[in-house]
């Protein structure tokens, strides 16, 4: 379940003064966050793939992120990691698109087909290995979920929105953006319930993993090929229910 987005509040003055090294990382971190290169709800990297990629000690990375915790910006979760609660005013004021309000899921449909090749074709091309890595927690994520579509959707809104970013071109991962909008919208959701199954959802988790790896290996052809293969899967679902 989603976290309320919260403003970054101050918290009370530590007894201990914060480092300079954890000030730094901390700064760092929440000007990714406010820049949503970290969204509402997405995972943060591991203590040991930031500490490894800012050039800071573990535990220097981990009093930051118990900083940011306690002042409402990221929450962590047992066993998960650390998930971004935090959203600017912009962000928390926006009302959703009256053009994603009225899309038909057909006109969804063909955006997709439209949009989703060219955005795979890009981001094998473009996508960094950092990136790759994200993608692959997302991914790991999404594997934990065994019966509930709901969460099962907003992971893979995520890793729609990963892979629109991975393009390197900011127009394009804005236009996919409103298609995850509308992808929100009550005959989504209304589908999910009845289609999005336990079963289906490990054969979903099945076919991401074909995804990824084809991203991960370069494999412009095999990653195309899926999105054409699974948007047709789509299509047929989307006939089921007319």
């Amino acid at each position: 379940m989603s976290t309320r987005p919260v403003p970054f509040a101050a918290p009370p003055a530590p007894e201990t003064p914060i480092g300079a090294t954890v000030q730094s990382v901390i700064n760092t971190l929440f000007a990714r966050i406010e820049s949503k290169e970290y969204g509402i709800d997405e995972r943060l990297p591991s203590e040991r793939t930031l500490a490894a990629e800012l050039g800071v000690a573990r535990n220097t990375v981990r009093e930051a992120l118990d900083v940011l915790e306690t002042r409402r910006v990221i929450r962590r979760r047992a066993g998960s990691g650390s998930f971004v609660t935090y959203q600017s005013e912009v962000g928390r004021n926006a009302a959703p698109s009256p053009l994603a309000s009225n899309t038909s899921p057909l006109q969804h449909l063909v955006v997709r087909g439209i949009l989703e090749p060219e955005m795979v074709r890009l981001a094998v091309i473009n996508m960094t290995p950092r990136q790759i890595e994200t993608l692959g927690e997302t991914l790991s994520q999404m594997e934990q979920i065994r019966t509930d579509a709901n969460a099962f959707a907003r992971q893979e809104e995520e890793l729609y929105r990963q892979i629109a970013q991975g393009t390197g071109n900011q127009l394009l991962a804005a236009c996919y953006e409103l298609t995850i909008d509308a992808c929100r919208q009550n005959f989504r959701s209304a589908m999910l319930r009845r289609y999005l199954t336990p079963k289906r959802i490990i054969d979903y988790q099945q076919r991401y993993n074909t995804l990824f790896n084809a991203i991960a290996s370069r494999d412009i052809e095999a990653a195309v090929e899926f999105v054409k293969l699974h948007l047709i899967e789509e299509q047929k679902l989307l006939l089921q229910e007319a």
